[in-house]
This record gives C-alpha cells, structure tokens and sequence, in this order.
C-alpha cells in the first residue's frame, strides 16, 4: 500500500472529512437562513444563490467519489443525445439497487453542470436533517410522507412551483420506491402476480402515481425523461465507508433520452408505459450481467474542477484553526490527556496483541534532574510493545530547547525505573496525569 492509500484508510482522515463536511454545511444552512429575507422581494435572486450554496455541500460528497476514491464512471449512452444534458430539464429515473447509486446519480449531474439544481423526491423527515436536510429544504425539494392520500396535494404544489424556475434542473427519481434486495423483491413480485403485471427479474415493481403526477405537473417544462440504468464491473457492492476509505470502484451508466412528448398524458397509460419502461430496463440488466457492457457509445465526460476546489477551499478555511489549536495545545505542555491519547491510537495501529500499558521513566534522560521534586523531571515517557512515548512538557529540554510530542522505537530495552502511582510522592496535578494513564492501561489488559 503507497503511501496516499494508507493516509486514506486511517480513522483520522475519516474523521477530518466528517468534521469538514458537518461544520462547513451547518456554517452554509446559517447563511441559506438570511437567504429567506430575499425571498419576498426576489424570489428568483433567491434561488440563484441556493443553487450556488446547495453546491458547495452536495459537491463534498461527489469530491470523495470523484477525487478522493478516484472511482471510474463510464457512460452508455446515444452521441446525439449526450450533446443535449445539462441544456435542458430532465427527469431522471434511477435503478435503487446499490448503497452508493444516489452518489452515482449526483456525480452524473455534476459532470453536465446541474449538481446545485438537482431535485428528488424525499422523504418528509429527511427535511429535519441538518447539512442535507435543510440544505433541499431551501432547495425547494418535493418532500413526501409515503401516503399518497396526503401526499398528491403536496407533491403537485411542490412540483408546480418549479415550472418557473431559473436554472436548469434534473428531477432525481427512484421509481422503485426502496433500495432492492432479494426479500423485497420476494413481495414486490408477489404483488405483481396479485395484479397481473409481468415480474422482473432485477428490479422492484415501480411505483407509478408519483412519476404520473410528476411527468403531469412539469410538462412543458421539461424537455425529456433520462432512463438511467447503474452497475458495477467485476460484481462490486460498493459502499459509502468504502468510499470513504478511499476504495476505487467502476461504475457503468446506461442513459435513455426519452422525449417528453412519447410519454402518455393520461395517468393510467403513463402507468402502463412505466411498467414497460421497467421490463426494458430488466432486459438491459440482464445484457449487460451476460456481456459486461451496456449497447451505445461508452463515454467518459470530464471530471470537473470545481468539485475538488470547493473541498480544499473549506478544508483550508476549518482546518487551520484546529490544527492552531491542537499545535497551542501540545506545544503549551498544558495537556498531557492528549499526547495519551495519541499514544493510544499509535498502539492502536499497532500488528502485535497489546500488552498491559507500562508508564516508566527513562534514566538516560532523567539522570540529568535529580530533584525530589517531581516537577523538575523533565521527561515523562511510556513503553508499549518496544515502543516509546516522550513527552516534554517544559520550556527546555537538556542544551537543545525543544518541547512537545517524541515518538521513537527502541531496538533494545532500556533501563527503566517503574513509576508506581500509588506511591509516588508528586503533587496533585502529576498524580491526576498518572490516574489518567492508569485508567488506560486497563483497556489494554
């Protein structure tokens, strides 16, 4: 493993994205609240900017499948029609079977430039969720409550306010309702039986009020439908902590553009020609498990930039005063908690069982203070599986004025001289250090 795929897969990366991530949403749904002082006075102004702040949450998330993962996404789809997304609204109707497939879904908008004007259909507690949650709140995204009684008068007036709306948008649709699986698929088919609809192999049967009362409400508004059909090579499951952890995955997108004027306006044959849609889309599946490739032309469309720019411009801007805090805090000698627990994460890492935590006291160093008092020993450091932890918590050390954070690895055993916490004779502040280290050594027994 090099030396970036090793940086990848540590908790500590994990945990600085997280951070980056959560703060800098939050920091942007603050900004999106003042927002709504514009929109009485200019509502289209309004959305223009949180197209833009919608952005740079959502582009976070397509930045680690694009750059950090480096995952490879290959698209099927007709040439003549390929020149034509990102010009025009669209409906796109997305296969549910992976964890990823949403992520997958924003990665196609990003790369035709409608990321920041992407829609779905959600679910009505998602819009309670900080970062995302609010974000498509002020996104106008279609919530819903998965009881289409109380839903249609929601949806089609969330949908109606979207005929006028100033950028180009993609509206993202799972047909299928819930992420496949073989018990669901199990009772989805049951259910087509009951009804007389044919059964699908590689899909749940669509659900076809709510993509019924969408193609109603937004006709004439937008252009076409994109039947969107994902896998990956190789029989991959990919996931988000593995994406997360830096994992690369393939993944293949065949895309139909379908012309609005091709899809029935009446419900009831607009939910037949769904239920047809979703065979061919079955048939598709099943070509492409035999052969490994989708028909039409595969392209690769360009990663963009600004994806990568957005991240690295909010990790500067949240992760300087952290680092200034941490470097305060280790540098100060003020924290000794911290640096156990550093060493708690180094032993972590390490291959070998961990043994139970010894705290020692070096005399090759300690020689030089031979005062009583404990606060002179200038030294303080901890042996664990032939590794050593120093801390230096005064403003010197020996002729060489240095303090902070040594790490080092001892190829022979050092003479040392065992501290015992309950009977040295240091002050109040040491003895908290070492019931502090006392406590962790019993998770290492």
């Amino acid at each position: 493993m090099d030396i970036t795929g090793f940086l990848k897969s540590q908790f500590i990366c994990h945990l600085l994205i997280c951070y980056i991530f959560i703060v800098s949403g939050l920091i942007i749904n603050f900004i999106q609240l003042f927002t709504l002082l514009l929109w009485p006075i200019n509502k289209q102004l309004f959305r223009r900017i949180n197209c833009r702040l919608a952005y740079c949450i959502s582009s976070q998330m397509v930045m680690l499948l694009e750059w950090w993962s480096g995952t490879d996404c290959t698209l099927y789809t007709d040439p003549e029609s390929y020149h034509k997304y990102g010009k025009e609204n669209a409906i796109v109707i997305l296969n549910h079977n992976f964890e990823i497939d949403f992520l997958c879904g924003w990665n196609f908008c990003e790369r035709f430039g409608v990321l920041g004007s992407a829609k779905v259909l959600a679910k009505k507690e998602l819009s309670y969720v900080p970062v995302i949650g609010w974000m498509w709140y002020f996104l106008e995204i279609v919530f819903c409550k998965r009881k289409w009684e109380e839903d249609r008068k929601t949806v089609m007036q969330g949908l109606f306010n979207l005929r006028d709306y100033p950028e180009n948008f993609w509206f993202l649709i799972h047909c299928e309702g819930t992420r496949f699986t073989e018990q669901k698929h199990q009772i989805s088919m049951q259910v087509a039986e009951a009804k007389g609809l044919p059964k699908l192999k590689y899909h749940l049967l669509p659900r076809t009020k709510g993509f019924a009362v969408t193609v109603q409400c937004l006709r004439n508004v937008v252009s076409a439908v994109y039947d969107s059909t994902l896998n990956f090579r190789n029989n991959e499951n990919p996931t988000l902590l593995g994406v997360l952890s830096g994992k690369k995955y393939h993944a293949d997108l065949y895309v139909r553009r379908i012309p609005l004027e091709e899809i029935p306006e009446d419900e009831q044959e607009c939910s037949n020609w769904l239920h047809k849609l979703y065979q061919e889309k079955d048939a598709i599946q099943e070509e492409y498990y035999r052969t490994g490739v989708y028909p039409e032309t595969p392209i690769v469309p360009p990663r963009r930039p600004w994806t990568l720019l957005n991240w690295l411009f909010w990790a500067l801007l949240l992760l300087y005063p952290l680092f200034k805090l941490l470097i305060n805090m280790v540098s100060s000698g003020s924290s000794l908690t911290l640096a156990s627990f550093a060493f708690v994460f180094i032993v972590d890492k390490l291959p070998d069982a961990k043994p139970p935590l010894t705290i020692i006291a070096d005399r090759r160093f300690t020689a030089f203070y031979q005062s009583r008092d404990f606060r002179t020993w200038r030294i303080i450091s901890f042996h664990c599986n032939g590794f050593s932890f120093c801390w230096c918590p005064m403003d010197d050390w020996g002729d060489r004025n240095q303090q902070g954070l040594y790490l080092w690895q001892q190829r022979q055993q050092a003479e040392t001289q065992v501290i015992a916490p309950e009977t040295a004779s240091i002050q109040r502040e040491q003895m908290q250090l070492l019931k502090t280290l006392k406590c962790i050594s019993w998770s290492f027994k």
